[in-house]
């Protein structure tokens, strides 16, 4: 059975992006090492710390499928059908875009239908999920099994929240199972109650 997880690079202050999507001040960590991780879809590899590295290499080896929302599939264009890990991915949205790529799965009808289908695809694998709606989605749903913080010691003061009020809150975590110090980044693991 698959694992449901959601992973995002985060200000101090709970910013997934600022104002205007820009993610300048958070992803300085996907280069700021001497480790090389190759991506695929023409994206150029990562280049970062050790201890990053291993957390981002299991990440690529257990991801099976990605779901992501309408908003983030607009900024990427769905990763043109192919997520830089590898991963095939669904789109959770209510109007299929005029010209999907080739590859991306486009669900009209809700969020467990998408999760269903990616997590089918996934097998014993991780279902990875894309965006801040789309995880908060996921947990009013209680389909989130998983969060994971790529926490980057930054105050951006105002931008786009990873969660911006969860129906079901407050909504409580375990304590993290899992820290590993990078290089400009802490990532964390919490699973989900």
């Amino acid at each position: 059975m698959a694992t449901v997880i959601t992973e995002m690079t985060m200000s101090l202050d709970g910013y997934v992006a600022d104002p205007s999507d820009g993610v300048e001040e958070l992803f300085g960590w996907y280069g700021n090492g001497s480790v090389e991780i190759p991506t695929v879809g023409g994206m150029p590899p990562f280049r970062v710390s050790e201890a990053s590295a291993a957390h981002i290499r299991e990440t690529m080896d257990a991801v099976g499928a990605m779901v992501t929302g309408r908003r983030l599939y607009d900024i990427t264009h769905g990763w043109e059908g192919r997520h830089p890990f590898d991963a095939p991915v669904w789109l959770v949205t209510h109007e299929a875009p005029a010209d999907p790529p080739p590859g991306l799965t486009v669900v009209t009808d809700g969020i467990e239908k998408a999760v269903g289908e990616a997590a089918a695809a996934a097998g014993d694998g991780v279902v990875g999920v894309g965006g801040g709606l789309t995880a908060q989605s996921c947990l009013d749903a209680g389909l989130l099994d998983e969060i994971r913080i790529n926490l980057v010691p930054v105050l951006l003061g105002e931008g786009i929240p990873f969660f911006a009020g969860p129906s079901t809150a407050p909504v409580r975590l375990d304590d993290p199972y899992r820290v590993i110090q990078g290089t400009g980044v802490t990532h964390l693991y919490y699973r989900v109650r």
